[in-house]
Parts: C-alpha cells; structure tokens; sequence
C-alpha cells in the first residue's frame, strides 16, 4: 500500500483526491471488516457461555435425578438390600446342602458296603471258629483215645 501511495505521490509529495479516498475506503474496509469479527467473536464467546450454562444446569439436573431416583429405590423396598443378602445366603446355604447331601449318600452307600463286608467277614469269622473248636475237640478226643490205649498198653505191661 505504501508503494503505491508512494508511486502516486505528486511533485509535492501529496496524495492525490482520488487515492486519498480509495485509501480511506480501505481503511473503512478494514475497520468494518474487524469491527465484524469482532461482532462474530464476542457472539461466539456469549453462545459458549450460554452452552457451558446450560450443560452445567443439565449437569446438575442430572445429578438431582440420580438423587431422586436413589430414593424412589429406597421407598420402594427399604429392606431391599438385607433381603438380597439374605437370599445370596440361602443359595449359597443351598448350594453347600446339594454337596453335602450327595457327599452323605455316597459315605452311607460305603458305610453299608463296609458294614456288608464286615458282617461277612464277622460269620466267616464265626465259622472258622466253629471249625477250629471241632477241630480242638476232635483233636483232644484222639489224644485221649491215644492216652488210653498207651495207658492200656502200660497196664498190660505190668
């Protein structure tokens, strides 16, 4: 811009009407174009303010909300939460009864197969006796069959 005012400047060193004017139509251009942006930011910066409010407000309303909802919740079944801790237990209770239940039917099934097999052992046991004391008297009555014919012997002998 300087060039050409500098170029245009007359044998006085003046400007000429016509420049002096387009150069103060630029300036006016210039202001008005600034003057607008200027407009343009500060209506950008109320419409942030205006949305950073509102999402505040919105943030807050939601927070108050939250609120109110826990306490519908709370109206609702005060004893909500002991109840379901309560019922947690009783699965978990019924779970450990389910285990121990089987664990119980599968120690009786075993209880009665060792008691089977105990009581067997037990007449086998008995039988063995059985035969072991008619075997001992069997046993006694020919050792005394002997006796008395070594002592019959012995007799004759003298």
């Amino acid at each position: 811009m300087k060039n050409i005012a500098a170029a245009s400047l007359g044998s006085s060193g003046r400007l000429s009407a016509d420049e002096n004017e387009d150069e103060e139509l630029s300036k006016l251009a210039i202001a008005s174009f600034q003057a607008r942006e200027e407009e343009i930011e500060r209506k950008k910066m109320e419409v942030k303010e205006k949305v950073e409010s509102q999402l505040s407000r919105a943030e807050e309303e939601t927070r108050r909300l939250a609120h109110v909802w826990e306490e519908l919740e709370v109206m609702t079944d005060p004893m909500r939460k002991e109840v379901g801790a309560v019922r947690k237990r009783i699965d978990i209770v019924n779970r450990d009864l389910k285990s121990l239940g089987l664990a119980c039917q599968k120690k009786e099934k075993e209880y009665k197969e060792v008691l089977e097999s105990f009581n067997e052992k037990n007449k086998e046991k008995a039988q063995l006796t059985t035969t072991l004391l008619e075997l001992v008297k069997e046993s006694e009555k020919m050792r005394m069959e002997k006796l008395e014919k070594l002592n019959k012997i012995i007799a004759s002998i003298r």
